[in-house]
């Protein structure tokens, strides 16, 4: 049997991205082939189809680009227990596989149960900007309750989520965003609400235990006014600048998320109980993959841009 999968043979725009007719993948072991219904579109995507992330090389292509699913259990592998066909998952995949495909193999630690009261579009845009978030703010962060957050980016696919996060686990939260997104971000449960094109946030809030990065430059660079001694900076984007954090013995840091089933079971849990939500923007059709990430590019995106794979 085969699939239509989305990848790209050379670096280049969104027209290298390609539908291409591949084999289709058997799951091993503690492995399970996941038939796609939706597919999250995040900026990494773009950066990997032009050439921009180091770990992937042009020895690398062929390549299927996407890092988030949601769909329906195809097959398990021999190991694989307490699943069947027909059950229901969203997954976070490694970069040797990709999303952009009508069937994704998925390995034991990428994936958990979708919650039942979301949609597979919406389950789709959870995975990556999840746990980008909850990775950022707890496990890099040391995020506690009762502490001062200022997030940057607070309505974008990340953003929208780490708001949410961070109020459920007890901070007070300010973030940063444009004019057309205060309304937005305040309906996240955001306490303050900085419009980064009329104020200076470092004007509006001192005192912050934890920024979360979600912008670099020179927002980042003007970050280090605000944070308490002994606070942390966290980025997303580039490694925070050490010499600037010694005064004030900042912690800072720079990653990249990961899967982790666990966390994003955590976050299902959330999800299921309605604590958090996700916020889609605008979706697209399996086909259009190289419209929806020029709009991720090109547009204000409010939440997340995804992918809805036909069979």
């Amino acid at each position: 049997m085969n699939m239509h999968a989305i990848r790209i043979h050379d670096f280049g725009g969104p027209d290298a991205l390609k539908d291409d007719v591949l084999p289709l993948p058997r799951p091993k072991d503690d492995q399970i082939l996941v038939r796609v219904e939706a597919a999250g579109v995040n900026p990494v995507d773009a950066k990997m189809r032009e050439g921009k992330v180091s770990s992937v090389q042009a020895k690398d292509l062929p390549l299927v680009l996407g890092r988030d699913i949601s769909g329906v259990i195809e097959s398990c592998g021999t190991a694989v227990q307490g699943l069947r066909k027909g059950d229901e998952v969203f997954a976070f995949v490694g970069y040797d596989r990709g999303a952009y495909a009508q069937y994704v193999m998925v390995k034991a630690g990428e994936f958990a149960p979708k919650p039942e009261n979301l949609s597979h579009v919406e389950a789709a845009a959870v995975p990556l900007a999840g746990l980008t978030a909850w990775q950022g703010l707890i496990d890099h962060g040391g995020l506690a309750s009762g502490q001062r957050v200022l997030i940057h980016g607070g309505a974008g696919g990340v953003g929208h989520f780490a708001v949410q996060i961070a109020k459920i686990k007890g901070a007070w939260v300010a973030a940063t965003c444009s004019g057309q997104d205060v309304d937005f971000v305040e309906k996240l449960g955001a306490d303050q609400v900085i419009d980064y094109q009329k104020q200076k946030f470092e004007e509006q809030v001192g005192d912050i235990d934890l920024v979360f990065d979600l912008v670099g430059g020179e927002t980042q660079d003007r970050s280090f006014a605000v944070l308490k001694q002994g606070g942390a900076l966290i980025s997303t984007l580039q490694e925070p600048n050490k010499n600037k954090a010694k005064p004030k013995h900042l912690f800072v840091a720079n990653y990249m998320a990961k899967p982790n089933a666990a966390q994003l079971a955590e976050i299902g849990r959330l999800l299921l109980a309605g604590k958090i939500r996700p916020f889609i923007f605008k979706t697209f059709k399996f086909e259009d993959a190289g419209k929806a990430e020029q709009v991720l590019a090109e547009q204000h995106v409010q939440g997340k841009v995804v992918l809805t794979v036909g069979h």
